[in-house]
């Protein structure tokens, strides 16, 4: 699948197709200077399959985890570009998950006022949804993605052949941005959690959620209007992983779509994350989540705009104040969590 991305902030083409990881130094354009940047929990042979088919290569390898998202990492990024001698004509290439791709886009916005990088997602996570659209981003002061910018990749290379080293849990928790996008979007592709295993349709999964949020990037580049609803539970879900860093980003997700939805579709959503093995509630006061759902960048003096989904496959948007927010956390609080 090759689909291209046109936006008035810059295209990109996003390849999707099994085994494409090995036709790097065909798909991409790697004659020039190369940083990859990765993270220590990547299989080394994905960041060596790219440096092989480079002119010249440097890989930087970062710790994994929410935590290299900082001020700290992005620095070290810059100092290594410097190092390195890239100039605007050569690249940076992230292969990883989210971070990564966040992480490496945004120093390659900032460095030379920006240069390419290209993303190779090695995620369910990245593959479906944080490698494409070109939000790039660090955490700042506890709040989740403060500072970025929007930074299009020239070219997204989706390997689904590389999903096959992902524990299970990671699998689970990066299908919940595949679960967003379908109940928002596609009611078919949620039905699809409903009726199937979703594990024995992972590429079919990754492939209609990239081709949606492309169709919705490619109208509203800027997050302007349309957009904000791939913002689906991120909402309260950014707040709940300011406060508990032992769940991941997708766990986190999972929980802040459920006050979000209707009660019908709600008990729908809850089927479908418990097949999956994701959290459904949450053992936190709500209290603790305000002054993070305060600081969200969708906030608009004492009101957040917000993704709701009255049924499945379609969304409205409404603003909400944290009060409302706080009182629809209560849906989720309590009982047993997972994992």
């Amino acid at each position: 699948m090759i689909l291209n991305c046109d936006t008035p902030l810059g295209p990109h083409r996003i390849i999707a197709e099994p085994g494409c990881l090995r036709r790097a130094g065909e798909l991409l354009n790697l004659r020039r200077r190369v940083l990859i940047v990765t993270d220590d929990g990547v299989p080394a042979d994905y960041a060596r399959t790219v440096a092989a088919s480079c002119r010249e290569a440097r890989i930087v390898t970062v710790p994994q985890g929410e935590r290299s998202k900082c001020f700290e990492t992005l620095q070290e990024l810059l100092r290594q570009m410097l190092d390195f001698s890239l100039t605007r004509q050569d690249c940076v290439v992230a292969v990883g998950g989210g971070v990564v791709c966040d992480l490496a886009g945004f120093a390659a916005s900032v460095y030379m006022r920006g240069i390419d990088c290209c993303t190779v997602p090695t995620t369910v996570l990245a593959q479906a949804d944080a490698a494409v659209g070109g939000k790039t981003a660090i955490d700042f002061a506890g709040v989740k993605n403060l500072v970025g910018a929007f930074h299009f990749p020239p070219v997204v290379l989706i390997d689904t052949d590389l999903l096959r080293t992902l524990p299970r849990r990671h699998i689970s928790a990066g299908l919940a941005e595949a679960v967003k996008i379908g109940l928002t979007c596609d009611g078919e592709l949620f039905s699809l959690f409903e009726t199937d295993d979703p594990l024995a349709h992972l590429s079919e999964i990754v492939a209609q959620s990239v081709r949606l949020k492309r169709d919705v990037v490619s109208r509203d580049a800027s997050d302007q209007g349309e957009r904000r609803v791939l913002n689906f539970g991120h909402t309260i879900g950014h707040a709940i992983e300011a406060a508990r860093p032992d769940l991941l980003h997708g766990e986190c997700v999972a929980l802040g779509m459920l006050p979000m939805c209707a009660p019908a579709v709600r008990r729908r959503l809850e089927a479908v994350l418990h097949r999956l093995g994701l959290p459904t509630c949450l053992s936190l006061p709500a209290e603790a989540l305000a002054q993070t759902i305060a600081h969200d960048k969708k906030a608009e003096n004492d009101a957040v705009r917000a993704v709701l989904v009255p049924e499945a496959g379609t969304y409205e948007i409404r603003m909400l104040t944290v009060g409302d927010l706080l009182r629809r956390l209560e849906t989720i609080q309590g009982g047993a969590e997972k994992p």
